[in-house]
């Protein structure tokens, strides 16, 4: 995971929810609040490659696809 894709998941107002989630969990197994800086760092280390592939999945053939496809052919 590359810092410019953390950058880009910690603007992510989903992913933002799950560290916060995360961060709940955490908290509640540690007995105390872990913070949000704690939490997010675990979160991208363990979670956030699944978590892109589910959410944010790279789109196939989109530069295959021709900019004439709308024209028919007879």
């Amino acid at each position: 995971m590359t810092i410019v894709n953390n950058v880009k998941l910690l603007k992510n107002k989903k992913a933002v929810e799950e560290i916060n989630r995360h961060r709940w969990i955490e908290s509640e197994k540690a007995g105390f609040d872990i913070g949000f800086e704690r939490a997010s760092v675990d979160w991208l280390e363990r979670f956030s490659a699944a978590w892109m592939q589910y959410h944010m999945p790279k789109r196939k053939n989109s530069s295959k696809t021709s900019n004439n496809s709308h024209l028919k052919t007879t």
